[in-house]
């Protein structure tokens, strides 16, 4: 589409917005139009203006798990992160909007005395991000906590328990259905010591920092496979410190890809595919990325 006919309908909307800005890996091609709406209504409406102009809509959370082609996004991309960030307490209940980063989800719950939450702060997503992931660490997922999520879908909002998100080890029924957009989500926790719980939060951090490399990546890359794990196998195929172009298997754990600069979506996707590859010749382990693709190449 025209990019003068997106500025008409988004005018708040940055035009041809390069999307490595956006996204933890520092990889990606531009938006067509780049969207950051201040609330839930704002969202509705943007998405319900471009379906009625036939403009594609992607949602982008926190850019972590994601990976942007080099060629960018058509339509129109609406991004949550620092845009949708309420958080609401009643009693051991919580909500929070979908572009609320999961690592200040946790601290804010735990300083409150809230416990449940804690094993959010080694997730660098968004709420939505992690309802769609079923995100987890630390041997806790977010299917044990959440109540529901307010999905905007077919033109309405409409609050889906959790057993109907159909949560799954790092998948949800949003997979299915990419026009589906969650917008905010509801928790209940339990009555904890807000000094220990800021102690465990702590500890967490520290042990994620002290295990991931200090590069962009998108996060974990690969889907823990049956009884393993892929760090250890990639490992074991002997692929840490392989390079393509400026995408590395990190020396530091094996499940992060780093960006080493200036790397491309291209070479992002041969080194994934080296790896499943290696794996499945050496180890027999069939891999499978966790990473979210986007785009055009």
């Amino acid at each position: 589409m025209h990019t003068g006919t997106l500025q008409e309908l988004f005018p708040a909307a940055k035009l041809d917005e390069p999307l490595r800005r956006y996204t933890a890996w520092k990889i990606g091609g531009p938006a067509d139009a780049l969207l950051e709406p201040r609330c839930a209504e704002g969202v509705i409406s943007a998405v319900k203006k471009a379906k009625e102009h036939g403009v594609p809509v992607t949602i982008l959370g926190g850019g972590t798990n994601v990976l942007v082609r080099d060629g960018g996004v058509r339509g129109l991309t609406i991004r949550l992160a620092k845009a949708l960030t309420g958080v609401e307490f009643d009693g051991n209940r919580v909500v929070a909007d979908a572009g609320v980063l999961y690592p200040v989800l946790a601290n804010t719950t735990a300083a409150r005395g809230l416990a449940g939450l804690e094993f959010a702060t080694g997730i660098p997503g968004t709420v939505g991000g992690a309802v769609y992931m079923n995100a987890g660490a630390y041997g806790s997922e977010t299917v044990e906590v959440l109540d529901w999520a307010d999905v905007f879908r077919d033109g309405e909002v409409v609050r889906m328990p959790n057993e109907d998100l159909e949560l799954s080890y790092r998948r949800s029924i949003l997979h299915e259905r990419p026009g589906w957009t969650v917008l905010r989500a509801g928790y209940t926790l339990e009555p904890g010591d807000p000094v220990e719980l800021k102690g465990r939060v702590k500890e967490f951090r520290a042990q994620r920092m002290n295990g991931s490399p200090n590069r962009p990546s998108c996060g974990s890359t690969f889907k823990r496979p049956e009884g393993d794990f892929p760090g250890r196998v990639i490992e074991a195929a002997g692929l840490k410190g392989t390079r393509i172009g400026q995408l590395e298997v990190s020396p530091v754990h094996a499940n992060y890809l780093v960006n080493l600069g200036g790397g491309t979506a291209q070479d992002a996707l041969a080194l994934i595919e080296l790896v499943k590859e290696t794996v499945r010749e050496k180890l027999g382990v069939e891999l499978e990325a966790e990473v979210r693709v986007l785009g055009e190449s």
